[in-house]
Order: C-alpha cells, then sequence, then structure tokens
C-alpha cells in the first residue's frame, strides 16, 4: 500500500460505530486524546465523550463557552430478525438509497466478534428474474445477510447486533474515500484542533464533544448541549458535494478543490448571521479556501445545539463530500486541510 497521508483518520473510519453502537469509537478517540490536550474528559450518560479546555485562569470564570460537535456515528444497520436457516435481516440506521445496497460487503458486529457477510437483496438471481422484476428497487429492510455459516449463523449472531460496510479506506491522488467519513472526518479534526492547541491560552472555555445517534435525529448533541449550555455551537460535518455529471452547477452547493464549507443555511437550522461574517473574514484574513453553503437538504449536530435549553448562536464548518451516504464517500484533501485551518483559527481569535 502507499503511503497513507491521513494515517489518524483512515483508523477513525476502520472503527465500527452505528448510531447508539459507538463504543468502539469513543473507545478510539479517547486513547488518542493525550492527557496535557484538555482539562478534563468524561463521558456523558448518553455517551458522548466530552473534552473541555479551560480559558488561561484570569478569564477562566467568566469566559464565554464554545462547543464544538463532531458525531461519531456512521450510517449503519440493525439485525431484527435471523431465519431458521441462518439469513439474517436488518433495519437501517440512519439515510440509505437502496440503490447503493446492491451485493455490497458488510460486517456483522457482535458480542462472538466480527463476521464478514454480504448483502443482496431477496429474490432470483438475473439468470432466472424476468425484466420487469429487474426494474423493481427493495426496499433496505429487503436486503439478505449471509455469513456464510448456514444454521450455525443463530449461534453467533443476535437481534440488535449491528452492521457496517466492509470497504477499505482509500487515498486516490488529491481525493480520500471512505463509507464513513461522515462523520469521521470530524472526529479527526476534533482530535487535531486539540493537538494543535496544546500550548496556546484560549480566551473561551473550549468544549470538543464527539458525539452519538447524529445519524438518527441529532439526538447525542441535543442532551450534551443541554450539559454545556454552549454560548456559541460549531457544528463540524461533512456536506454535499453534487459537482459530478448530471448535476446542474446550480445544485452543486459545493465544488471540491475549492475550500472549505461555511454553513450558512440547511435543512435543519439557520447559522447566526454574526458568526458566519466572522467566520469569513477569518478565512479571508489567513487566505483560507472557503465555500458559504445553502443546501435545501441535510440537517446536523449544529441545530441540536442551537435550539437546546437558552439557545445559542451557532454555525457549520464543513467538509464537501461526493457520493455522501454511500461507500464511496469522497473529500479533496485541500477542503479538509482548509477546514482543518479556519476551525482552528476561529477559536484562536474568537
Amino acid at each position: 500500500m502507499s503511503h497513507i497521508k491521513f494515517k489518524k483518520l483512515k483508523d477513525l473510519c476502520d472503527v465500527p460505530g452505528v448510531p447508539g453502537r459507538e463504543h468502539r469509537v469513543r473507545a478510539h478517540i479517547r486513547n488518542e486524546l493525550k492527557n496535557e490536550w484538555a482539562d478534563h474528559v468524561f463521558t456523558d450518560e448518553m455517551g458522548n465523550l466530552h473534552a473541555v479546555k479551560l480559558a488561561h485562569k484570569a478569564l477562566r470564570d467568566n469566559a464565554r463557552k464554545v462547543m464544538i460537535a463532531c458525531h461519531m456515528d456512521e450510517i449503519g444497520f440493525m439485525v431484527n430478525y435471523i431465519d431458521s436457516e441462518g439469513f439474517v435481516y436488518v433495519q437501517p440506521l440512519g439515510g440509505f438509497d437502496p440503490r447503493n445496497l446492491f451485493s455490497r460487503r458488510v460486517k456483522v458486529i457482535t458480542n462472538n466478534g466480527d463476521y464478514p457477510a454480504v448483502m443482496n437483496p431477496e429474490g432470483l438471481p438475473i439468470h432466472l428474474s424476468k425484466p420487469e422484476d429487474r426494474k423493481n428497487i427493495p426496499g433496505a429492510d429487503e436486503f439478505v445477510l449471509d455469513l456464510g455459516l448456514g444454521k450455525d449463523t443463530l449461534n453467533q449472531v443476535s437481534v440488535g447486533d449491528y452492521v457496517v460496510m466492509d470497504e477499505p479506506y482509500m487515498e486516490m491522488g488529491n481525493k480520500i474515500v471512505s463509507k464513513a467519513l461522515d462523520n469521521r472526518i470530524a472526529c479527526y479534526m476534533g482530535i487535531k484542533l486539540l493537538e494543535d492547541l496544546e500550548h496556546i491560552d484560549l480566551n473561551i472555555n473550549l468544549h470538543v464533544v464527539f458525539t452519538v445517534q447524529e445519524e438518527v435525529g441529532l439526538r447525542g448533541a441535543k442532551t450534551a448541549a443541554m450539559i454545556v449550555n454552549p454560548d456559541i455551537s460549531i457544528g463540524v460535518d461533512v456536506t454535499l458535494s453534487c459537482d459530478t455529471p448530471g448535476v446542474p452547477p446550480r445544485k452543486y452547493v459545493t465544488t471540491q478543490g475549492k475550500g472549505c464549507s461555511i454553513g450558512v443555511r440547511d435543512s435543519s437550522f439557520i447559522s447566526d448571521k454574526d458568526l458566519v461574517e466572522f467566520a469569513t473574514h477569518t478565512a479571508e484574513t489567513y487566505n483560507i479556501d472557503y465555500q458559504k453553503v445553502v443546501s435545501a437538504g441535510g440537517g446536523m449536530d449544529g441545530a441540536a445545539m442551537q435550539q437546546a435549553g437558552q439557545g445559542s448562536s451557532a454555525i457549520a464548518i464543513s467538509v464537501g463530500t461526493r457520493y455522501i451516504h454511500t461507500v464511496t464517500e469522497m473529500v479533496d484533501m485541500h477542503d479538509l486541510r482548509c477546514a482543518m485551518k479556519l476551525l482552528e483559527k476561529i477559536i484562536k481569535d474568537i
């Protein structure tokens, strides 16, 4: 394998963790966080991992609280039925387009270990099916997992076990491809931010929170924000990059290679106007390429933080991603580096 430029990101993407089952991801991140990077690290009752870096002592008691949310969960499935022959049925955790699920390799995560499996829809193969049958797109709950174990699957897999896609992380040219860039890319950015701020005195109390269950309704960020009660909230995530054939430029949302994304609006929230202006000014001051994003769809943790408790001003810093919610999620390395730099400068200057 050629040299991996973002090895820590690769390692994060390789760890399985779906909504409500983020424990392995949380343990991996906790292991990555050095004790000197944060003043406090704790896990709340819902499973969010909090890393708190306090302002320097002269300001600490009255400093504003800034919360950054980086969700740990990836889309996946949960086992809901196993038939007498050992075929496994699942329910989706997160949004899937079933057209992307045909003939996939997956991994079933159980208390007995991790098992490779293949995912295919119910029904006849191409040699026996009728043309009209092949036009139908089955629902996500009509796909079946085959572990190759036959009836012994019943002894290894249980209802409630979870399933992730089993595809390798790749770096191709100046692109990164993985099944779980949404949202391990933000987890990577959160870890790197704390590392880069190790010897920096801040004017704010910084709460970097690695959240749970974002893909099923922004649930972890909502409870974490109730604990933190932030003055300013920054959601870090991926966003749409539809700059591919068959899409008119007005619907690109972002264009890869043109910089990170400053989120103005999506279907879940509208960013604070002053924060948008501050972020764009910061990007221009430090010559960071950026794109302002207004999207008709999608949602992210920034919305949950903005609305929790007494509310807070909020903004999104994102990385444009092609083929989102598939095993071929793709980002541009330049856009990722811009997002990392912008986030650091915002935290230092806010």
